[in-house]
């Protein structure tokens, strides 16, 4: 039996916003590895993987440098200009 809770999509939509301005936010004093997100936002790893990968599918971030020892890469906010 499936135990997940369906929420509906007005939710889904207001929680993609607010987490990706609080991802573009803390990206923007400084380009940030997945551990680090999580840690300031106070969220797990795996949350964070989940929001920056489907910001960096759409376009909003990307990846800089090369990964570090952990294997984990550097994003920041991808310019519009």
């Amino acid at each position: 039996m499936n135990n997940r809770i369906k929420r509906n999509t007005a939710e889904v939509m207001r929680d993609e916003m607010v987490m990706r301005h609080k991802i573009l936010a803390f990206l923007d004093d400084n380009p940030g590895t997945i551990p680090e997100i999580a840690q300031a936002l106070e969220c797990s790893t795996n949350s964070v993987m989940y929001w920056i990968m489907a910001m960096w599918r759409y376009g909003s971030v990307e990846a800089v440098g090369k990964a570090d020892d952990e294997g984990y890469y550097r994003y920041r906010p991808v310019s519009q200009g």
